[in-house]
């Protein structure tokens, strides 16, 4: 039996906590244990601290015990509960060969999202490829090859509904992943995990720290480590929850980072920005720094902004995506963009003409 759930009161707020990996699937491998473990410690301790702090919570587990189970399935347990938040938890390595194998550090949570980096790729695909465990996995994911980038254009194709309050949720984790469990910030990314992309409800995927780094990984190990990540993450659940009644508005934001390289020396510089024009072919063509994507639009001074100003937007389908500056080149652009990733590390340079973006 997968789902395990605590009975409240029937206005509750349904968590669904999914430890990654499980059974034969033991995730990425540490030196003294292993992912699932971690995961699995973790995810528990969640639970219990959200059952006693938080009367109006229902919890529902996709898996309580050391138990294999499906992505899809993971899914299904999530939507079959109606869950108002999906909280995937797991922990990040490096590969073999990398250099930095034993001395990266650091939380992420991860939302759906379109790919914006070889790094976040490569995440997804890590995370993605257990389903090549199942004998069957061809079938029940439509031909999705977890290691063929081509596959990944079925994310990009679909609307999120559910992503500005994926990223308030996210945002609100990583802060007391951050403050709380004292994790280096590698902040609130976007990637395409097949378990985000497939429930429907608000969801994130926690890569609590790196394993494959022996000082991270004991105290991944230790009883004092996982409750302070446990904690953490419930401190989120319950900002993010606080807000729950008013977050499709776009105003309901949680706590952000405040910018930490905003001297005068070295400041992001910019050019005003312009306001949209209907003759859009009648405007040069400048550069901008795209910075976030949102299902709704987000009102001025938003701390989604994390201080930046001025900002601009633009419309692409149903999404709203809003950028930092104008520069006459990509040249131009590139200094700001530096400092920009402190704040956002998925931002990314794009060329406009107007209010459109050119391609």
């Amino acid at each position: 039996m997968f789902i395990t759930s605590w009975p409240l009161c029937a206005k509750d707020f349904t968590v669904v906590i999914d430890p990654g990996h499980g059974g034969h699937d033991h995730g990425a491998p540490g030196r003294i244990t292993n992912e699932k473990s971690v995961n699995l410690a973790v995810a528990l301790k969640l639970g219990e601290l959200l059952k006693k702090e938080c009367k109006d919570i229902k919890v529902v587990y996709t898996r309580s015990n050391d138990t294999f189970v499906p992505l899809q399935g993971r899914a299904d347990i999530a939507n079959k509960a109606n869950g108002d938040l999906f909280i995937s938890i797991h922990t990040n390595s490096v590969d073999k060969s990398s250099k930095r194998r034993n001395t990266v550090a650091g939380a992420a949570v991860y939302t759906l999202g379109f790919k914006r980096s070889q790094e976040n790729l490569e995440v997804a695909m890590r995370e993605n490829a257990v389903m090549k465990l199942e004998a069957d996995y061809t079938t029940r994911y439509e031909g999705f090859d977890p290691n063929s980038t081509e596959s990944y254009i079925i994310f990009e194709m679909s609307q999120n509904k559910h992503m500005q309050q994926s990223i308030n949720a996210a945002q609100a984790v990583q802060n007391e992943l951050i403050s709380t469990a004292g994790r280096r910030d590698m902040g609130v990314r976007q990637a395409n995990f097949w378990v985000l992309f497939k429930t429907a409800m608000p969801a994130m995927l926690v890569e609590l720290d790196f394993i494959c780094n022996p000082t991270q990984e004991k105290f991944l190990n230790s009883k004092d480590g996982q409750c302070k990540l446990a904690q953490a993450i419930c401190n989120g659940v319950k900002t993010y929850r606080k807000g729950f009644s008013t977050v499709d508005s776009g105003n309901n934001v949680h706590a952000t980072h405040k910018p930490t390289d905003s001297s005068p020396e070295t400041a992001p510089t910019t050019l005003p920005q312009r306001q949209p024009n209907d003759s859009d072919s009648n405007q040069p063509v400048l550069y901008k720094i795209q910075i976030l994507t949102s299902s709704s639009p987000l009102a001025n001074g938003a701390k989604e902004f994390k201080g930046l100003s001025p900002i601009g937007h633009y419309t692409d389908g149903a999404m709203y995506k809003y950028t930092y500056g104008e520069y006459n080149s990509i040249k131009a652009a590139t200094p700001d963009l530096k400092k920009i990733k402190k704040l956002f590390p998925d931002a990314f340079i794009i060329k406009m003409q107007g209010n459109k973006r050119v391609r």
